[in-house]
C-alpha cells in the first residue's frame, strides 16, 4: 500500500501487525525470482512494500528500495528484514509523489499496490511518477487486482475488502482494473508493455478472468 491519503494509510496502520503475521514469503515468487534473473543487479524499488516479503527473491544482487506511506508497515518491514539478515532502505512516503530523483532506479517492482490508490487523477499520477524515477531502459513490475474475476463478477469498479484483525474488522479500498485498461493507463504514462498475464497460478485458457495482472513495462 503507498498512498498517502489519510484513509487509506489509517487502513494499513490498523492491519500491519496482523498482517505482518500472515506470511513471510511472497505470493509471487515464481515471478520475482524471474525477474531477478532477468535483471541481474542494479538499484531497486519497492513501491508500497508493506512488510517487505516482496525484497526477497532480490535479496544478495540488489540496491534495495522500499517505500509505504504506513509507518507502522514500514516497521514490520524493518522485522522481517532482520528476520531474514538483509538490510533494504525503507522510507515512509506515497506513492503519487515519489521522494527520489529524475531516473533514481534501475527497475521498481510493485505487488498489490496501485490498485489501493483511489481517484483516476492520483492513479494516473502515480504511473507518471514511476517512469520519471525509473532510468531510460528501466524495467518495471506491477501487480493489480482484476475487475474480471469470479469474486468480484456483478460488482463495482471501486470496493472495499474486510480485513479482521483480533479485535475488529477493517475495510480495505481497491480499484479493480482489467487487463485493457491497466495497458492503456501505462502506455499513456508513457511506457512500453512488454507482458501482461495473469499469476503463476492461474490456469484457466483464458487470461481475462485471472485474480492478479501482472505486467512488465519499459522506460523508452
Amino acid at each position: 500500500m503507498a498512498t498517502r491519503n489519510s484513509h487509506i494509510s489509517n487502513t494499513y496502520d490498523g492491519i500491519a501487525e496482523s498482517w505482518y503475521r500472515l506470511r513471510h514469503r511472497t505470493r509471487f515468487e515464481p515471478e520475482l525470482k524471474s525477474l531477478a534473473e532477468r535483471w541481474g543487479q542494479g538499484r531497486l524499488l519497492n513501491v508500497g512494500c508493506a512488510h517487505g516479503p516482496d525484497f526477497l527473491p532480490f535479496v544478495g544482487r540488489f540496491e534495495m528500495w522500499g517505500l509505504d506511506s504506513s509507518a507502522p508497515m514500514i516497521r514490520m518491514a524493518v522485522k522481517h528484514a532482520q528476520k531474514y539478515s538483509f538490510k533494504p532502505n525503507l522510507l515512509v512516503a506515497d506513492a503519487v509523489q515519489l521522494p527520489f530523483s529524475n531516473g533514481a532506479f534501475d527497475y521498481v517492482v510493485a505487488v498489490a499496490s496501485y490498485h489501493h490508490i483511489p481517484g483516476g487523477q492520483n492513479r494516473e499520477q502515480a504511473f507518471q511518477e514511476l517512469r520519471r524515477v525509473l532510468k531510460p531502459g528501466g524495467e518495471a513490475f506491477i501487480t493489480v487486482w482484476n475487475w474480471w474475476q469470479r469474486d468480484f463478477l456483478g460488482k463495482g469498479r471501486e470496493v472495499q475488502v474486510p480485513w479482521k484483525t483480533s479485535e475488529k474488522e477493517i475495510l480495505r479500498y481497491y480499484y479493480l482494473f482489467t487487463y485493457f485498461e491497466i495497458g492503456a493507463a501505462l502506455r499513456q504514462a508513457g511506457f512500453k508493455v512488454l507482458a501482461a498475464r495473469p499469476e503463476n497460478g492461474y490456469r484457466l485458457p483464458l487470461k481475462y478472468f485471472s485474480r492478479n495482472i501482472c505486467v512488465l513495462v519499459k522506460r523508452d
